[in-house]
C-alpha cells in the first residue's frame, strides 16, 4: 500500500440508535478519510459522539446511513483498539494480557510472549510483566493497553478517550506509549479526547459537536 493510500474512508456516515421519537442521532453524516500514518485527534466534549464515530471506524457499529470502508489491505487484524479505563483481564499477569490477542490469533505461546514483552519494554512496562492488573495503576494499565495494541502490529489503532481518567502527567505518558506504537509499527493512529493539551500533541485535529464532524475549516 502507498504511503498515502486510505485505510478508512467515512462518506456521509451516520449512525442512529432507536427509532421513531425514541431516536438519537449519535453521528451526523461524517465526512472523514484516515491516510497511512496519519496522526489525528477528534476533540469534543462527553456525549459529543466521539466514540460513536471510533466505533463506525473500527467496524464495531454499521452506518445507519451513508458508507464506511476499510482498506483490504487491513486484514482481519488490522485495527487496534485501546479503549478508556481497564480492559484488561484481572486473572492474568501483563504479559499474559498483552499476549492474549497474539493468542487468540493462534500464534504460538513462545512467540506470543516474546512480542508481548518486546512491545512492553517499548512502551516502558517491561518492569510490570509478571504483574497483576490489580497491582497497577491506572496509568500503567493504559500504558499495558497500548502495549497490548503494539504487539498485533495493526495498521490503525484507535484510542477511544484514553487518557480520559487519568491527570496530565499520566495521560501524556499514555499518549507517548500510543505514539510509540504507532511509530514503531507504521500505524495510523486516532485518539478521542476532550484534552487540548492531548490533542494539541497530533498534527491533524478534527472538532465533534452534536454528532457532527465539523469541517476542518470550521471554528467550534
Amino acid at each position: 500500500m502507498s504511503p498515502h493510500e486510505p485505510l478508512v474512508v467515512c462518506r456521509d456516515a451516520a449512525l442512529t440508535f432507536g427509532q421513531g421519537q425514541q431516536a438519537v442521532v449519535a453521528v451526523h453524516g461524517a465526512d472523514l478519510e484516515i491516510g497511512s500514518g496519519d496522526r489525528l485527534a477528534v476533540v469534543g466534549p462527553s456525549g459529543s459522539g466521539k466514540s460513536s464515530l471510533l466505533h463506525l471506524l473500527a467496524g464495531l457499529e454499521q452506518p445507519t446511513s451513508g458508507t464506511v470502508t476499510r482498506a483490504e489491505s487491513l486484514g482481519p487484524y488490522g485495527i487496534g483498539l485501546v479503549f478508556q479505563g481497564d480492559s484488561l483481564i484481572p486473572a492474568l499477569s501483563v504479559a499474559e494480557n498483552t499476549a492474549l490477542p497474539l493468542i487468540l490469533a493462534d500464534r504460538p505461546e513462545p512467540e506470543a510472549r516474546e512480542a508481548a514483552l518486546a512491545a512492553l519494554a517499548l512502551v516502558d512496562a517491561a518492569d510490570l510483566a509478571d504483574r497483576l492488573p490489580e497491582e497497577i495503576s491506572g496509568g500503567q494499565a493504559q500504558r499495558v493497553a497500548a502495549a497490548r495494541v503494539l504487539a498485533q502490529a495493526p495498521r490503525l489503532i484507535l484510542a477511544d478517550e484514553p487518557t480520559g481518567c487519568l491527570d496530565h502527567a499520566t495521560g501524556a505518558r499514555v499518549l507517548d506509549a500510543l505514539l510509540t506504537a504507532a511509530d514503531h509499527t507504521g500505524a495510523a493512529l486516532v485518539v478521542t479526547t476532550h484534552d487540548p493539551a492531548i490533542a494539541a500533541r497530533l498534527p491533524i485535529r478534527r472538532t465533534m459537536r452534536d454528532g457532527r464532524l465539523l469541517a476542518p475549516e470550521e471554528v467550534p
